[in-house]
């Protein structure tokens, strides 16, 4: 059996990260199987489609790596894959229920007649599950041609997986409850069902089910912010699917080779935006320097900081200490630019040491007839200035860093010496001096 799964999408809004989700799930089990994954667009909803919000979807498949192998712009044998321009397919398989006396008319609108008998499904995730559809006034018989002639949702959906041959259907556990309507028109078609895995709900931090407002919802904002999409595939992977060891980070190929639907967890995955930009900074690690500032180069013009030749190096510098592109303008701007701020707490922190300032003053003196300018040298000349001064070393450190940072943490001390250059160093030591005095 070659495995045919597909992702669904109603182009009504943005890709939102519940979608992803799912799309990844079945982009990774046709992966792993070797099998076919589709694209199709349930767009029958013409008040509420958006081209917009399609190419929304396009868009955001795309930035995640997940291509498909049939669907809109790639074609295929079992088109077309928007549901607005299958309404002749739909005619055809609605007359074989008519034929078969499995559907009645109700006020203009159409039902289809239920079996009623327990219905069992054997769900991939959730196991077995029954539905009794003896009770007649708990399950009334359902609506599948509306009264203007259109189709349900349910009935338009299990005739496209007839149709499109899909062998396993991985969606969203809050369509557990419509499988076995499902199966009972599957059943009155003749056809053949397809397996079916539902996916746990992702929640919120606090619990609460996560919806398209939420913080970290939308795909199209990862990229904004400096996401790396390998980084947000690796965490959406981890929404509900368990590698039952203790790894965590995760590429592409290694997620393809270690997915199964055996691994997806029953309870619900704990959406933090905290732990996707951890995930990304250790995807960040293996970027090289040069695709790293290539990549940053786009936020930090956008911050409206001058570019210097030695730009790659000025990165380096502080490649390991951002969890995102966006973290870069932060990062790098006292590197770039004379006029930065200083943080008060560090300033606060080297003012509780008296003698800082008139350190710094002497260091500043002990700086500026260093020739050959290199971190090195520098630190040579703090040592004689601190011992001069009866001082250790490391009394000088801090009040260094922030002279030359305006911050009481960042990139390593000799990197900021190398990449500022003796006159530059010498000017902020001088004017952090007379600013603590």
């Amino acid at each position: 059996m070659t495995v045919r799964t597909r992702f669904a999408p109603s182009p009504t809004g943005y890709l939102h990260v519940g979608g992803a989700r799912t799309a990844l799930f079945n982009w990774l089990f046709a992966r792993k199987h070797g099998g076919t994954f589709v694209l199709r667009v349930e767009d029958t909803d013409e008040a509420r489609n958006t081209e917009e919000a399609r190419q929304a979807i396009f868009d955001g498949m795309k930035w995640l790596g997940l291509d498909w192998d049939e669907g809109p712009e790639k074609g295929g044998a079992f088109g077309p894959y928007y549901q607005s321009q299958r309404t002749a397919i739909y005619d055809t398989w609605f007359e074989k229920l008519v034929a078969a006396g499995r559907v009645y008319e109700d006020g203009g609108a159409w039902r289809f007649r239920f079996e009623r008998q327990p219905v069992t499904m054997h769900d991939l995730v959730c196991g077995e599950v029954t539905i009794d559809y003896t009770d007649e006034s708990n399950t009334p018989d359902m609506v599948v041609k509306r009264s203007d002639g259109s189709y349900v949702f349910h009935f338009v959906n299990v005739v496209d997986d007839l149709e499109m041959e899909i062998t396993h259907v991985i969606r969203g556990e809050d369509h557990l409850m419509n499988t076995p309507k499902h199966l009972q028109l599957i059943a009155a078609f003749g056809g053949k069902a397809p397996q079916y895995a539902h996916i746990p709900l992702i929640l919120n931090p606090d619990g609460s089910k996560m919806s398209k407002r939420d913080a970290g919802a939308a795909v199209a904002d990862y990229p904004r912010q400096g996401f790396l999409s390998v980084a947000v595939v690796n965490f959406i992977a981890l929404l509900g699917w368990n590698p039952k060891t203790e790894q965590e980070i995760f590429t592409l190929a290694e997620l393809v080779e270690r997915f199964s639907l055996e691994n997806v967890n029953r309870s619900p995955g704990r959406f933090d935006l905290e732990k996707c930009k951890w995930v990304n900074q250790q995807h960040l690690l293996d970027v090289s320097v040069d695709d790293f500032a290539i990549a940053s180069r786009p936020f930090v013009e956008a911050a409206g900081l001058p570019i210097p030749e030695n730009y790659p190096a000025v990165i380096a510098a502080v490649k390991d200490k951002v969890r995102l592109f966006s973290d870069v303008p932060a990062a790098v701007d006292f590197l770039l630019k004379d006029d930065f701020s200083y943080d008060e707490d560090a300033v606060a922190k080297v003012r509780g040491n008296a003698a800082a300032g008139g350190l710094l003053g002497a260091l500043a003196t002990a700086f500026e007839p260093i020739s050959d300018w290199s971190a090195d040298a520098a630190k040579a000349a703090l040592n004689e200035t601190a011992q001069a001064a009866g001082a250790k070393p490391g009394q000088l450190m801090f009040p260094l860093r922030v002279a030359l940072s305006g911050r009481g943490h960042g990139p390593d001390i000799g990197d900021v010496l190398t990449l500022l250059g003796r006159d530059r160093c010498v000017a902020r030591v001088r004017h952090f001096a007379e600013k603590l005095s």
